[in-house]
């Protein structure tokens, strides 16, 4: 079995090849040829995880397992660890171990850059990021990658979060400014991502005319990053339906009818939604990992 560290895992997942491989993944588990149930999640101590997330299609299996434990950084420790196992299908042998905390940050992005790509997004729209944590810097560097925005903003809860991710931008070649006042910038920009883990709107309903959210961060049926109005009147996209009618806060709150809510798979058909708002929503399936995986482990045996 090859033991994959997490720089090597990101060498090994490029954006826009992994963007099209997660939306590869989307179709074919909308044909029924990947499997990938809801993820487990296993109580460990106070609010602390086990979450177990398996998939698999005609040729592999996989699983990640992630642990959450919220008193690691105090001891210098990572609040969020996991790997992701790529297993040959029909013999069962381990093939490869993945680092999994880089996988679910890159797969994450793609899956919104996918979504973007499927919408028609044009190159050069300005790019409002709110939130400084993994996801935000994931989004940033993928969306530069495939979107080649003229301009991105970061805003967080405070300005020194909202400094440091611009320094590590910059640290990989990307330019991006500081945002103090959402308020003043969101209707200058196309695109906008939330992706913190708010109970309550981050975001205000004063989007510019045909803009984009990709919605990333809350996870659970109580947070929100949206305000409920713009939810209702969005068309909506999430990347998996099942997962997100249990978890995706921001719809669930807005008590959205579902039946018009689109999976991956059909993103293209709202690419001619003109000036209405687009809203994609996030909330993650094994599927995705799964995408990653199997193109890490083919390129990693063509190197």
């Amino acid at each position: 079995m090859r033991l994959v560290d997490a720089a090597q895992t990101a060498a090994l997942l490029p954006w826009r090849p992994l963007a099209d491989a997660v939306m590869r993944a989307a179709i074919e588990r909308d044909e029924g040829r990947l499997q990938a149930p809801l993820r487990s999640s296993f109580a460990l101590s106070g609010d602390d995880r086990l979450l177990l997330m398996p998939a698999s299609d005609a040729y592999y299996a996989s699983v990640k397992l992630v642990t959450v434990n919220h008193g690691n950084p105090a001891q210098g420790r990572d609040r969020v660890q996991g790997e992701v196992l790529l297993i040959d299908r029909a013999t069962g042998e381990r093939l490869a171990m993945f680092d999994g905390v880089t996988i679910t940050a890159r797969r994450t992005a793609a899956v919104s850059l996918a979504a973007a790509l499927a919408l028609k997004v044009p190159a050069g729209e300005r790019l409002l990021i709110v939130g400084a944590g993994a996801q935000a810097l994931a989004h940033a560097l993928a969306f530069d990658a495939g979107l080649a925005p003229a301009w991105i903003g970061i805003a967080a809860r405070s300005r020194m979060s909202a400094d440091g991710l611009v320094a590590t931008l910059a640290a990989h070649g990307v330019k991006a400014h500081a945002v103090d006042d959402i308020g003043a910038e969101i209707g200058r920009c196309g695109l906008i991502v939330t992706a913190t883990t708010s109970r309550s709107a981050v975001i205000p309903d004063a989007l510019r005319p045909g803009a984009r959210v990709f919605a990333v961060g809350a996870f659970t049926p109580a947070m929100c990053e949206l305000p409920a109005a713009l939810v209702r009147r969005a068309a909506l996209l999430v990347d998996d339906l099942d997962g997100a009618k249990e978890e995706a806060g921001d719809l669930i709150q807005a008590g959205v009818d579902w039946s018009k809510v689109r999976g991956l798979a059909q993103a293209a058909e709202l690419a001619d939604a003109g000036d209405a708002p687009v809203v994609f929503k996030s909330v993650g399936s094994a599927a995705w990992d799964l995408a990653a995986a199997r193109m890490a482990w083919d390129r990693l045996n063509t190197c």
